[in-house]
């Protein structure tokens, strides 16, 4: 059994968050210190090797972030800083840190939302992530601005309960400002 220890930024240690941020390094080529630090100030799951000083192998986190649909902010769960390390991949690793952050997002916001690479669609889908389909934007000090290289990779989590109606997935979504990827 995977064992996945969830925790606020705030709780974690210097070598926890040290060690999540080296995983993030090792698993994607691009990364850079602000999508580490987008990843920062919300819930994480980990999920070490075991045995003593295990490092950690999987990990995922989800920000609060502001989304707005048809003149509504939705408070959603922004998932950020998926990774497995490579040759764990395929045994649950992932599934186990998705999982607990599920749990978090149906719990305490109205939807959950992420980006997607390539490679992860098919996991997302089959977790019931759903693709959305509409334009995207981010509201930027400039305004509204259209962001066309998200509109392939984005995808939602529509929580069951909770005053949002249902989400019409080919309609315009409009992320919050943040530095770096808005997305």
């Amino acid at each position: 059994m995977i064992e996945v220890r969830v925790a606020h930024t705030a709780q974690l240690d210097e070598a926890e968050l040290a060690a999540a941020r080296a995983l993030l390094y090792r698993v994607f080529a691009d990364m850079a210190e602000e999508d580490w630090e987008h990843s920062l100030g919300g819930v994480h799951a980990l999920v070490r090797e075991a045995g003593p000083g295990g490092e950690v192998v999987a990990h995922a986190a989800v920000v609060q972030r502001r989304l707005m649909y048809r003149g509504r902010a939705l408070r959603a769960g922004y998932v950020e800083g998926v990774g497995v390390e490579a040759r764990l991949r395929g045994q649950g690793y992932g599934g186990a840190v998705m999982a607990a952050l599920e749990r978090v997002i149906r719990r305490a916001y109205d939807v959950g939302a992420l980006a997607a690479t390539d490679e992860a669609m098919g996991f997302y889908s089959a977790r019931g992530w759903q693709r959305w389909q509409g334009r995207a934007s981010a509201l930027t000090p400039a305004g509204v601005v259209r962001t066309p290289d998200a509109e392939d990779c984005l995808f939602v989590l529509p929580v069951a309960s909770g005053p949002v109606p249902e989400l019409d997935l080919t309609d315009e979504l409009t992320c919050d400002w943040r530095d770096a990827d808005v997305w």
